[in-house]
């Protein structure tokens, strides 16, 4: 991201060398409609970890992180991990950051991961959410998009769906994992395949404590890892 944005800097002083390469490798016309305006930095690569997610919210200048995929028979997937407009201070650049996007072909407008930022936490298990949340946020790239009846964390899809029940003081999570590959504990994990549940997973892990997350941390390890 750093010799991105060198490279921006570079590119705004220098708009006569600019226009002079595409006036010499396209033509006249093209040259003159170049717009200085708002350039822009687009990063691609094959992922982004969670501090440089981190990182483009500070920077001043507009970026779009991008991820690719090429999967067998050459086709190329693009998945927009996060995009900045630019900003003078914190507070606008989180305004310039909400984008509209789709999990799982619902739409969604995804939030910063932080706790305080996703009204529907339950003021009894935020601590406990806090630190779920660190851990669901900790494999790299990941994308958090709050839903209607619950929280979504997703690369290419959906990996693990959060829903909160306060009055139990537990935190169910649904993860993309064959629960066949688990050993299922009573009150701990349950099997959902064929049940009917809110959010989207087969397997879910019920949090109510550290303990218990800490217990979970190798099945959400192994659900983020396979996606």
């Amino acid at each position: 991201m750093s010799q991105a944005v060198s490279y921006l800097s570079w590119l705004e002083s220098a708009h006569h060398e600019f226009e002079a390469r595409v006036r010499k490798v396209l033509r006249a016309e093209v040259a003159e409609s170049v717009d200085w305006r708002r350039p822009r930095t687009v990063c691609f690569a094959t992922g982004f970890s969670h501090h440089d997610r981190m990182a483009v919210q500070r920077l001043p200048e507009p970026i779009d992180l991008v991820r690719y995929r090429i999967f067998d028979g050459g086709l190329l997937a693009l998945l927009l991990v996060d995009s900045v407009t630019g900003f003078a201070s914190a507070a606008s650049s989180r305004q310039g950051r909400e984008r509209m996007t789709a999990v799982d072909g619902v739409s969604a407008t995804p939030a910063t991961s932080s706790p305080a930022s996703v009204p529907t936490v339950p003021g009894c298990l935020r601590d406990l959410y806090a630190e779920l949340d660190e851990a669901l946020t900790a494999w790299g790239e990941v994308e958090v998009a709050p839903l209607r009846h619950y929280i979504a964390y997703r690369r290419l899809v959906n990996v693990a769906s959060v829903i909160f029940r306060p009055k139990r003081e537990a935190i169910l999570v649904y993860l993309r994992l064959d629960p066949d590959t688990v050993e299922l504990e009573e009150g701990s994990t349950r099997d959902m395949r064929g049940i009917g549940h809110l959010g989207t997973g087969d397997l879910e892990v019920r949090i109510v404590s550290a303990a218990a997350l800490e217990k979970a941390a190798p099945l959400i390890r192994r659900a983020f890892e396979a996606a």
